[in-house]
């Protein structure tokens, strides 16, 4: 069940983005059968087989396809002519070639919402390219923000090209051409660019930019490290506090807590005083553990949070309370997320082996016993 139930995803196997913005649609509750290679191609990087631990990739059911051979693209034609939607993230021209291309499949489909995931875009004097999620926000102009002044940029993990500006981006422009199509609209291609996202993720920057409030030296400004009350700070465990009252009540707050509300300090916006405020806060911070701080915080509005390892932030009282975070075989992995207070999410599937519940998607989808047998013979490949 979810907010999506009843829209059908064929999903290509991909990695990254794609199979992120699968999972937000299939975590709505959306029907997701995805299309494996027979084997784990060599190229994708650890898939964990055998016990498959992609958190990206659960609630879908597997089919598999060689979709070199022209019968498995008959065969994958007869999926697509059922779905909703269709997800691919190879480079520009693959699905083409393949005879999967929009002109080809939404003539069979014409309500079809054709997916395209990509770095750099499908047209563009780079399209053809290989890239990465740091490639592509280093074009974006994103990553020359990132990291600390007088030092180089620095990687934000993947989360702000592959995910963010990727795998969301890509899941938004689905949603939207869905409800075009329920309006009475036709199907269409979305064309989901890394490169794109993460320029948009980036447009507050932007407008700072324009209106003479952001330096593009990295660590001078206000959300980049530059200002001393935006930052993290060692506590005297070794371990991080962050910190981020940004409006003036806030501030006073933090200084009253660290015990710097009386102390001859310069003023929160004199960035001449800055260096001084930083030391000021470094000694503070350095003066107790990370625990004995978030418990000093702890009901305030000072803006102050302890920086968490992955395993401690699904172990955090406010994450539990919430339930925030689920273990499903043995994984523990974040919530389908947003909440939806009338149709609800349900906790999620394990990502499949290669095939597994493929014969019970394709009964889902309406395929009869015969029309299933037939697939097989061109060469689906999927298990009950």
């Amino acid at each position: 069940m979810g907010v999506l139930s009843g829209i059908r995803v064929v999903e290509f196997e991909a990695i990254g983005p794609a199979p992120f913005g699968t999972m937000l649609l299939a975590d709505m509750g959306a029907d997701v059968v995805r299309i494996d290679r027979p084997v784990a191609a060599s190229d994708l990087g650890p898939k964990f087989e055998g016990q498959r631990k992609d958190i990206t990739g659960r609630n879908r059911s597997s089919v598999t396809l060689d979709l070199k051979r022209p019968e498995s693209v008959t065969a994958a034609l007869e999926l697509i002519e059922r779905a909703d939607v269709l997800i691919e993230g190879f480079r520009p021209g693959t699905m083409e070639r393949l005879g999967l291309g929009p002109d080809v499949v939404l003539a069979r489909n014409p309500r079809l919402v054709y997916a395209r995931m990509t770095g750099w875009g499908q047209t563009g004097p780079l399209a053809e390219r290989a890239g990465h999620d740091l490639n592509y926000i280093a074009l974006s102009g994103v990553l020359s923000a990132i990291g600390p002044a007088g030092g180089r940029p620095v990687p934000p993990l993947n989360l702000v090209g592959d995910y963010g500006g990727g795998g969301m981006l890509l899941a938004m422009g689905v949603l939207a051409a869905l409800v075009n199509v329920q309006r009475g609209g036709v199907g269409q291609v979305v064309d989901a660019a890394m490169t794109e996202g993460a320029a948009q993720l980036g447009s507050v920057i932007w407008g700072l930019l324009a209106g003479g409030h952001w330096n593009e030296q990295r660590g001078s400004n206000l959300l980049d490290g530059g200002a001393p009350w935006y930052d993290t700070y060692e506590t005297r465990d070794g371990q991080h506090m962050s910190i981020g009252p940004i409006e003036s009540r806030f501030y006073a707050q933090m200084l009253e807590i660290l015990g710097l509300a009386n102390a001859d300090l310069p003023g929160q916006h004199d960035r001449s005083g800055w260096p001084r405020l930083r030391e000021a806060f470094t000694s503070a911070f350095l003066s107790r553990t990370r625990e004995q701080w978030a418990e000093a915080f702890d009901g305030s509005d000072a803006c102050v949070a302890p920086v968490l390892g992955f395993a401690e932030a699904a172990q955090h009282p406010h994450s539990l309370a919430r339930g925030s975070f689920i273990e499903v075989d043995g994984v523990v992995q974040p919530v389908p997320a947003p909440r939806f207070l009338t149709t609800p999410s349900t906790p999620p599937r394990p990502a499949p082996q290669r095939g597994e519940h493929g014969g019970d998607a394709l009964r889902d989808w309406g395929f009869d016993a015969p029309t299933i047998e037939r697939l097989r013979e061109l060469g689906l490949g999927f298990k009950v």
